[in-house]
């Protein structure tokens, strides 16, 4: 019964008298969290219970609502905490409720017609019943009100009735001939919470038209997987091929621009069936699920996926090098403890897919320990392990360095204490050791009688600045390599784990670990410039996860001191090291002062382990590489040219 039809049978001031007495007995009622599951009944669903399954026959103080209207066009329902009576055909289950959606819309795409009824146990219906229930509307906050997250329209404390069984479902298509997702804004219009501010507008806010399909059954036709099975169970994909993607990266991917963070994208969530284990570029001809909202996420509660059609994702290899140029790279190893299963594939890429570099800046190298925590905080094992993992792969026999974290003060999984570190090749490169480094002597640059020379190598940089607390400081080492010293600086910078969610309630999205980035952006170009003001000419190495993007003010403030960025050198479709919810960034990054530049002859992101299931990988992470010659000839003029006018 439509809302304007209980006007009349009742009369508005009964009604309207018999809700405000509902909503004052309601008023205790803990929306917003699971503690509707209580262990014994609550005394409102004690008198649902009573009633029974079946018996649900029109309550004089509920309100009867289609769905499209407790759903409302908006982020909340205009109905919380009324008790209504609606119904609609159930079109999935889960162990704690069921989705339901109305048999007959409304025709506006803005209020969706998807609901779910949380029952706290596995609920007493069947896909395809049609259903009456009777319960509050609620809105949960996945993890809290606090996080940040939009809130599920619900009904809780629900009454159940059949009506009858075996209706065909409806559906939703997504994509061409159906409903389209905006191509590029999430939310452009809000400032703040978008539940108070902004205007609700599915048409051009990827937020809003996610909103609209809250609870609803949908399909996407030729999935094209853009983000691989991650850790979680969940795949990113886009409809239609990707014919109405943003930027496609060179291997199918979808590239994340400072001004396009493709709304476009479909979590898959693995909740009700289980998922293949897919990469970037492979496809499904078809998926069937309802839309759910976790942790941060519009999510594609998977029902039903068409077989699995296996794309061809070959790891890259980087490009032969001439043996006069000085390799360098980075990699982050993702948690790398001494017995892990991931050595000997990381041996593997590292001897062969990255060509053996002479320098490698290593992050998330874990102590000897791994993850238990046990004051232990010394690596050797860990860096002897994968040695010896890249000479049993084929590869040189390296040697490393490290300084040692305090226990616990850099950040990571407690107790495994990561740091970053050096392998090099004693056959290529000389390490100059200057003794005395340790987790909170800072090194600082003096000029020798050989240009600038570091007080302690490895020696860290600025370990007591308030800008690394909690996060790993930067280890700068000073090289040789055919008698030219060259200073390498390995980082990883503050994650962005505790930034707010893309699809967050507060938009902007608030990106609360910005601020310490930028801090060790600027402690690190201090000592860059500290250096350069020392020898203009210093030959300057910076390279790591600095878990930012090229256009972020902290790498910006890299710049302004003078250094290059060799990942803009590439064209814009490869520069992603790193794939997060079906998104391509570039997390990892190679800068060079003006000296070191005019050596560079060549640049590559070899992308062998992003775009691959969680499962399969042996880190999340690309490597970035590039080649540095010392003795110019005839045949690399072209190549530097080139990337002259690549480089802002």
């Amino acid at each position: 019964m439509h809302h304007s039809d209980l006007w009349k049978r009742l009369g508005q001031p009964l009604a309207l008298c018999a809700a405000l007495l509902w909503g004052l007995a309601e008023a205790c009622v803990p929306f917003g969290i699971r503690s509707w599951a209580l262990p014994s009944p609550t005394p409102r669903a004690a008198t649902y219970a009573a009633r029974g399954k079946g018996t649900s026959a029109v309550w004089p103080q509920a309100l009867h609502l289609p769905i499209y209207a407790i759903q409302g066009a908006s982020h909340r329902s205009p109905y919380v905490e009324s008790l209504v009576v609606t119904e609609g055909i159930v079109t999935a289950r889960s162990a704690q409720g069921f989705w339901m959606e109305s048999p007959t819309p409304d025709g506006d795409e803005a209020t969706s017609e998807g609901l779910y009824v949380y029952t706290a146990s596995a609920p007493d219906v069947a896909v395809g019943d049609r259903v009456v229930v009777t319960g509050t509307v609620a809105e949960y906050y996945p993890a809290g009100y606090a996080s940040g997250n939009l809130s599920t329209t619900e009904m809780i404390n629900p009454t159940l009735h059949v009506v009858s069984s075996g209706h065909p479902l409806p559906v939703t298509l997504v994509g061409l001939g159906g409903r389209l997702p905006p191509g590029e804004i999430i939310e452009d219009d809000a400032t703040g919470d978008v539940e108070t501010s902004g205007v609700f507008d599915p048409a051009s806010d990827g937020l809003d038209f996610y909103e609209s399909l809250e609870g609803m059954h949908l399909r996407v036709e030729n999935a094209l997987v853009v983000g691989p099975k991650d850790a979680s169970g969940e795949i990113a994909i886009v409809g239609d091929g990707g014919a109405h993607a943003g930027l496609r990266t060179a291997r199918g991917g979808l590239l994340l621009r400072a001004q396009d963070a493709n709304p476009e994208r479909i979590l898959l969530d693995n909740a009700l069936t289980p998922l293949p284990a897919a990469q970037v570029g492979d496809r499904f001809a078809f998926v069937v699920g309802v839309l759910d909202y976790r942790y941060g996420n519009f999510k594609l509660l998977v029902t039903e996926i068409a077989p699995h059609e296996q794309g061809v994702l070959p790891q890259e290899v980087a490009p032969p090098r001439d043996e006069s140029w000085l390799r360098a790279a980075t990699l982050n190893v993702q948690n790398l403890a001494p017995n892990s299963p991931r050595l000997a594939a990381l041996g593997e890429e590292i001897a062969h897919n990255l060509g053996a570099p002479d320098i490698l800046g290593l992050q998330e190298v874990q102590d000897n320990s791994g993850p238990s925590d046990d004051g232990v905080t010394a690596a050797d094992t860990t860096w002897e392990a994968l040695i010896s993992a890249i000479a049993a792969a084929g590869g040189p026999t390296y040697a490393w360095r490290d300084i040692a974290p305090l226990d616990n003060q850099d950040g990571g999984a407690p107790g495994s204490n990561i740091r970053v570190g050096f392998l090099f090749r004693p056959d290529r490169v000389t390490f100059v050791d200057r003794p005395g480094g340790d987790a909170v002597t800072p090194v600082t640059a003096t000029l020798g009688a050989d240009g600038p020379q570091l007080s302690l190598s490895p020696g860290r940089i600025a370990p007591l600045d308030p800008a690394f607390v909690d996060s790993r400081k930067p280890l700068v080492g000073e090289f040789l390599f055919k008698g030219q010293k060259v200073f390498a600086i390995v980082n990883h910078w503050k994650s962005k784990t505790e930034d707010g969610p893309l699809f967050g309630r507060l938009q902007p999205p608030l990106s609360a670990t910005e601020p310490q980035r930028l801090a060790q952006a600027q402690a690190v170009s201090a000592f860059v410039r500290h250096l350069l003001a020392l020898d203009p000419q210093a030959r300057v190495l910076l390279l790591g996860d600095l878990n930012d993007f090229p256009f972020s003010a902290s790498l910006q403030a890299l710049k302004s001191a003078g250094l290059r960025n060799l990942v803009e050198a590439l064209p814009l479709a490869e520069q992603y090291t790193y794939v997060y919810d079906g998104n391509a960034e570039a997390l990892d990054h190679l800068f060079v002062t003006p000296a070191l530049y005019a050596r560079s002859w060549g640049v590559d992101i070899v992308h062998l382990n992003a775009e691959y299931p969680a499962s399969s990988r042996p880190t999340d992470h690309d490597a970035v590489v590039a080649d540095f010659g010392f003795a110019v000839r005839w045949y690399h003029l072209p190549f530097l040219m080139a990337l002259s006018s690549q480089i802002p």
